[in-house]
């Protein structure tokens, strides 16, 4: 790849074929598929690295994932590119003991006593999620049944269930989990999507999203894709306003650089796409879909635990600042733990003594010694972490990001097709987005030499 690292590029770039907004997965397969097609690409990203929402980066004596993390077999897309790279995946620890907050005390049990618990109530939960997405890469092929399941919320389908106290408020921190952030917030429909992505399994499902890891991160995976596109990087390029018309697409940077291109492909997510001036304006439906921005408004946390070696997993109540910990890796006399909560403003990830005091509800005397995270809310260049859907997005916004605008394209996480929220949905959207432009490309050169003709 060709790297040019310089936050100020030249002021008069010359003009390319594709614009590439964003050198996260997305915009890295994107740019893959074009350059290897002969067309010229550039990648503008605001950040000094590559990876997008995904970071593995030093951290408690280790290599850690600030960010996205897990993949699965049951997902395509991101399989088909270890496979490509010959890169492989490690496991998450098996836990040998669980943890969970109810009636008021903590409890411990075995790990398959828990899933068991979580397992009818998530069943009765998910049960219509082949019939409402029978193809879910094709989200809406019943588009009726999508309509009225996108209007509620995943807190309202929950309380429809009409479990006993304890169980409720184990499946309600279950989905708070899932979501990173408010189940009041989070559509029903997202919910379902999910689960009919594994065959409408929920424990698969639940095994996709945190059992296995990319063999030397996601870093290896982003930088294998990027060493095979010749694709133009300017790090440092923070995007303030896309301009389009018939013709071309004009993005202009923070530092007045004006960019053109024939097409550009935007994966910013939806959050930090409130912060680019858009001409002419995104329609009504993909607007209001930006400004309301998505529900996985979250925490993300790496912690080193004092006195505690074995693996473990554990709930608390889906409004605690953390409600859920998995330890990863066994560390001397400790382990590092991953925990995650729903607000980011409720905890700070770099307070040791308050993490410590949520832990330790579930496992008392435990000591936090080290912390390790990033605010994924706070950080301009996200302003989310993984996306969850609110309610109407699906089937109000999601169709106009698919469909773009004029000369302008949408990839990422946030507007996958199938695996919405994971690495593997910013693979596909950046694939899907490519094969268009290309088609496009091809089918123009063929006008042309036909008028000439």
């Amino acid at each position: 790849m060709s790297l040019n690292t310089h936050a100020r590029p030249t002021s008069r770039p010359p003009e390319v074929d594709v614009l590439v907004l964003g050198a996260g997965f997305a915009g890295l397969t994107a740019a893959r598929e074009l350059t290897q097609r002969g067309l010229s690409v550039r990648i503008l990203e605001a950040r000094d690295r590559l990876g997008g929402r995904t970071w593995f980066a030093d951290g408690l004596g280790r290599r850690l994932e600030l960010g996205g993390t897990w993949v699965h077999w049951t997902q395509p897309y991101v399989w088909a590119e270890l496979a490509r790279y010959g890169i492989g995946t490690v496991p998450s620890p098996e836990p040998v003991i669980a943890h969970w907050w109810e009636d008021g005390r903590p409890r411990s049990g075995e790990p398959l006593e828990l899933l068991a618990r979580l397992d009818e109530p998530n069943r009765r939960l998910t049960a219509e999620a082949r019939l409402v997405f029978p193809e879910p890469f094709h989200p809406l092929k019943r588009a009726a049944l999508v309509e009225a399941v996108d209007q509620e919320t995943v807190a309202e389908r929950i309380a429809a269930l009409g479990l006993p106290q304890a169980d409720r408020a184990l499946l309600e921190t279950f989905w708070t989990l899932n979501v990173n952030g408010s189940i009041d917030a989070a559509a029903y429909s997202q919910a379902l999507r999910w689960v009919a992505l594994t065959n409408g399994d929920w424990a698969v499902n639940f095994e996709a999203c945190a059992s296995f890891k990319i063999d030397g991160g996601t870093g290896r995976l982003a930088h294998a894709i990027a060493d095979d596109t010749d694709a133009e990087l300017r790090f440092g390029a923070v995007v303030v306003s896309v301009e389009h018309d018939e013709d071309a697409v004009r993005v202009t940077t923070a530092d007045g650089t004006t960019h053109t291109a024939r097409h550009s492909i935007s994966t910013l997510p939806l959050a930090a796409l409130s912060r680019v001036r858009m001409v002419p304006e995104l329609p009504d439906p993909m607007l209001e879909a930006v400004h309301q921005g998505q529900a996985g408004l979250g925490t993300k946390v790496w912690f080193r635990l004092e006195g505690v070696t074995e693996p473990f997993v554990a709930f608390g109540e889906k409004d605690w600042p953390l409600n859920f910990f998995q330890g990863e890796y066994p560390d001397g006399d400790g382990i590092i733990v991953i925990g995650f909560g729903p607000e980011a403003s409720a905890i700070d990830p770099t307070d040791g003594a308050a993490i410590e005091r949520v832990i330790g509800r579930l496992i008392p005397g435990a000591r936090v010694t080290d912390v390790r995270g990033h605010d994924w809310v706070a950080d301009p260049f996200a302003g989310e972490t993984w996306p969850m859907h609110r309610p109407g997005y699906l089937t109000r916004a999601l169709p106009g990001f698919h469909a773009g605008v004029g000369r302008l394209r949408f990839a990422g996480s946030d507007y996958a097709h199938g695996w919405g929220g994971f690495i593997d949905g910013a693979i596909e959207s950046g694939l899907v987005e490519a094969r268009r432009i290309l088609t496009e490309h091809v089918e123009a050169g063929a006008r042309l030499l036909a008028v000439s003709a």
